[in-house]
């Protein structure tokens, strides 16, 4: 399955909560919860771009499955990230602190991000 395309934010779960157990502050965290509401990922075989739009600001992260990969987080931090595939429609990026599954389900992208015990959920649509 294809990841190419552009995904509209639906919805969030616990999403302040994951951002509490990464070390921001309660002032810092409103800033970012709405921020990256359409991702737009390219897909060309095993290589990925994500592209991540932060309303003024763009981050663009490209990866290749099993290599490791310098990411920017949307703090602006740079992490080292390294990429698989779960089957067809799942990739899982595993980070310092984080991993980021996206799952596709139809015209849905469920990401799911863990940090430790806690988990946040984004469900996007395909635009």
């Amino acid at each position: 399955m294809a990841f190419n395309g552009k995904y509209e934010l639906e919805s969030q779960e616990n999403f302040e909560e994951l951002m509490k157990a990464l070390g921001l502050s309660d002032e810092v965290i409103p800033k970012y919860k709405d921020l990256g509401n359409v991702i737009e990922i390219v897909q060309n075989g095993n290589s990925f771009q994500v592209i991540y739009n932060y309303g003024s600001k763009v981050i663009t992260n490209e990866l290749t499955i099993g290599q490791k990969s310098e990411f920017v987080s949307f703090t602006g931090h740079r992490v080292q990230a390294l990429a698989k595939l779960g089957g067809e429609n799942k990739l899982v990026i595993t980070m310092e602190g984080l991993t980021a599954v996206m799952e596709l389900s139809g015209d849905k992208m469920i990401e799911t991000l863990t940090n430790g015990e806690i988990t946040a959920r984004k469900i996007r649509k395909k635009i």
